[in-house]
């Protein structure tokens, strides 16, 4: 089975360090050479490997009996702690959602303002709910989808999952996610562009077609590509973009290369990006992490 999770844009320091176990497979290539991907793409696995690890392209590949264990990450490493989850997903025990929630709950606080751009059946933003909750009424949780079948379940997910007063934290939207920022509360933002500044602390999307529905409504890569211009916009320091971008179905590819493309064109200096793809289920949903630095 293999893993490959790519840093799109450095970091500040490495991620592995101190690691003197090998890998089970490793291949070396120079971080100037392209191979279809980005130029500034660094690769990573998180199993021990040499220190250098970050200056090479890393290929993890299952054996019978795996004789490793998970690498130690910086305690500052928004990755850190998360070993576990990582692994659990490489060999098939847990969910790309599952994983993402894993994450959210590294950057998530109660009382922050995030957003569920693609509600679908509302477990995304159930979640969210639960980590921002609070008894002082502080958090919220915008939700968008363009269909109105995927609010009616969200909704009535919220119903049966929270009490009165935490449901009324969700404010939900029928609305394309490329359209939220024309209707999020002004006090919430200050404009679009290269100095804007946000409350949101979390901005996530699942990439697809609503599970149980149309298969034929899909997220488009053109619309993607403008929610993900307002989300790094509107997004606080310090705070995460979260994708889960789902390839088995007719255009997922594209609007996976989109966000590919999206990603890789963020400054170093400003965001600490990567992904999680398997090599060899190419159909796996591709779990993708944009970090704002504060």
């Amino acid at each position: 089975m293999g893993m490959l999770l790519r840093l799109i844009s450095g970091m500040h320091k490495p991620l592995i360090k101190n690691l003197t176990e090998k890998p089970l497979s490793f291949a070396s290539t120079s971080r100037n050479v392209s191979y279809g991907t980005p130029r500034n793409l660094n690769s990573f696995c998180p199993f021990p490997l040499p220190r250098n690890v970050s200056e090479t392209s890393a290929f993890c590949t299952s054996q019978t009996t795996p004789a490793f264990a998970p690498a130690s990450l910086p305690e500052d490493s928004p990755l850190s702690g998360l070993e576990d989850a990582l692994a659990s997903y490489v060999f098939g025990k847990k969910k790309a959602t599952e994983v993402a929630h894993k994450v959210w709950e590294r950057v998530v606080r109660k009382g922050d303002t995030v957003i569920d751009a693609t509600c679908g059946n509302g477990y995304d933003t159930l979640k969210m709910l639960k980590m921002v909750a609070d008894e002082s009424q502080q958090g919220c949780v915008y939700g968008f989808d363009i269909q109105n079948d995927a609010l009616e379940k969200t909704s009535s997910l919220l119903e049966q999952s929270v009490s009165p007063n935490e449901k009324e934290l969700v404010k939900l939207f029928q609305i394309c996610h490329s359209k939220m920022g024309e209707v999020l509360p002004e006090d919430t933002w200050m404009g679009l562009g290269s100095d804007s500044l946000g409350d949101f602390r979390l901005i996530a999307f699942n990439l697809g077609y609503l599970p149980g529905g149309d298969k034929t409504l899909i997220t488009e890569p053109h619309t993607t590509l403008e929610a993900l211009n307002v989300a790094k916009d509107i997004l606080t320091p310090g705070g995460l973009i979260s994708l889960v971008v789902y390839i088995g179905h007719p255009g997922g590819w594209q609007e996976w290369e989109t966000v590919q493309e999206f990603a890789s064109k963020l400054s170093v200096e400003k965001w600490i990006c990567c992904k999680l793809q398997m090599l060899n289920r190419p159909m796996s949903p591709i779990l993708i992490f944009l970090f704002k630095k504060y």
